[in-house]
């Protein structure tokens, strides 16, 4: 049976120290595994294998001209990999560890399987702060490619649970160590000498980086899919999607923001971090009711609400 087509059991386990090491048995042995990082969970596999890298596509079913995130355990692993510009150095001053990845050129002897970069010259590379993510890659020894752990184009998962109804018979087993805090996936920019260039909004912002840098973040022209994330349809729910709306109709599951009835609210207060980390969550709650479509309230488009109305547009697309 190939892999694109095998029935496998799934298993869930609570992050521990015997978990951890079950995990990073599979990872060695070739195979995909979930795991929690700070944004959403990854379905992680060793980067270096191109069958444990084509094990990844092939549970969720991504297309191969997609490329995947890399991450590592720290600085050094990731300088094995890819060549830092001084402004490549001065953002992961900043915000590595964290929930930025950076597409920067392969080193000549880069050990990632070509795969994992979709045959780019480059690699979107990422050092994740969440103790379980990091502390697999340091059990198993290798840096590991880790898209968001769900089918692909459907919802990012930001528990345990939301990757078991995704993936569940696909992969052999996810690390269960709570819900991701942050609940949206990295933001991914591209440095170059005079500018960032931002191919996807995330939960660290465009001001944020302008002032570590010193240099202005300017959007991707008509490049085509150079790093992940950028579908246009992407991150979708099964029902049709309506967005910023005032007066839902009774058909709708309502998702809000600030004060007002809804169904779920991602903040009463209209905090727009609290509504990032329940944003997946959200949705996935409302493609499980009976209600036939979804409508969601405006949310601004600042800071971390740029990420956010990312998100719902391609969902909505």
């Amino acid at each position: 049976m190939s892999s694109r087509t095998r029935t496998i059991a799934t298993q869930v386990r609570a992050y521990d120290s015997a978990a951890l090491a079950e995990a990073a048995a599979l990872i060695v042995a070739g195979e995909p595994v979930a795991v929690p990082t700070e944004t959403v969970y990854g379905l992680a596999a060793d980067a270096t294998s191109e069958l444990a890298v084509a094990r990844i596509y092939a549970a969720k079913g991504r297309p191969s001209f997609n490329p995947l995130i890399v991450h590592v355990a720290d600085l050094d692993m990731a300088r094995r990999l890819v060549a830092f510009s001084p402004a490549a150095e001065a953002l992961a001053r900043a915000f590595w560890p964290g929930a930025l990845t950076m597409v920067l050129p392969r080193l000549p002897d880069c050990p990632v399987a070509a795969l994992a970069s979709a045959g780019l010259p480059t690699l979107a590379i990422r050092f994740p702060s969440h103790p379980a993510m990091r502390a697999l890659i340091q059990v198993a020894g290798v840096p590991l490619a880790a898209p968001s752990a769900n089918l692909s184009g459907s919802i990012s998962p930001t528990r345990a649970q939301h990757v078991l109804a995704s993936l569940g018979g696909r992969i052999p087993f996810i690390l269960d160590a709570g819900p991701a805090s942050d609940g949206l996936e990295s933001t991914i920019v591209r440095p170059q000498e005079k500018a960032i260039v931002l191919l996807r909004p995330g939960p660290v912002t465009p001001d944020a980086i302008e002032a570590a840098t010193g240099l202005p973040v300017i959007g991707a022209q008509g490049e085509g899919v150079t790093a992940p994330g950028q579908l246009e349809s992407h991150y979708a729910p099964a029902k049709p999607i309506v967005l910023d709306c005032i007066e839902p109709q009774p058909g709708d599951f309502h998702i809000g923001f600030g004060p007002g009835p809804c169904h779920r609210n991602l903040s009463p207060a209209g905090d727009l971090v609290e509504a990032a980390a329940g944003l997946f969550a959200a949705l996935y709650e409302a493609d499980a009711s009976p209600f036939p479509r979804i409508s969601v309230a405006p949310l601004p488009l600042r800071g971390i609400g740029l990420a956010i109305n990312d998100r719902l547009r391609r969902a909505a697309a």
